[in-house]
């Protein structure tokens, strides 16, 4: 279905990524919005690891809503606000892709819409 691309000439990803993601013709794109951990009830887990849960099931729930599953995710954009939240977040990341895993890039930045946030997920999806 997708070809996942790791070319041998560079290299290999540093983590559980790939470095590009073909999406066959015929497919339809999902774009989601970058998802923060808030709960419907207005809740906010205080724990990195916590949060990227939240943002991910947020994502499923999205997803769903669509048709589709993790495993139609073809492109990942993380944000987390300290160095800190970079493996609790790939810790999360990783046990929910297998390999090869969509193309992902994560960046540390200085701040979301509220500082309660510390991860934020954005995808793209073809199903």
């Amino acid at each position: 279905m997708f070809k996942f691309l790791t070319p041998k000439s560079i290299k290999p990803p540093f983590a559980r990524y790939s470095h590009g993601v073909e999406v066959p013709p015929g497919k339809r794109l999902v774009l989601c919005s970058g998802q923060v951990a808030i709960t419907a009830d207005d809740r906010i887990p205080e724990d990195a690891g916590a949060q990227a849960e939240l943002c991910f099931r947020n994502i499923a729930v999205i997803l769903g809503d669509a048709g589709l599953g993790f495993s139609d995710i073809v492109r990942i954009n993380a944000y987390v606000t300290d160095r800190a939240f970079l493996r609790p977040y790939m810790d999360v990341r990783d046990r929910l892709f297998a390999s090869p895993a969509p193309a992902s890039t994560l960046m540390i930045v200085s701040g979301f819409a509220r500082p309660e946030f510390k991860v934020e997920i954005e995808i793209i999806a073809a199903g």
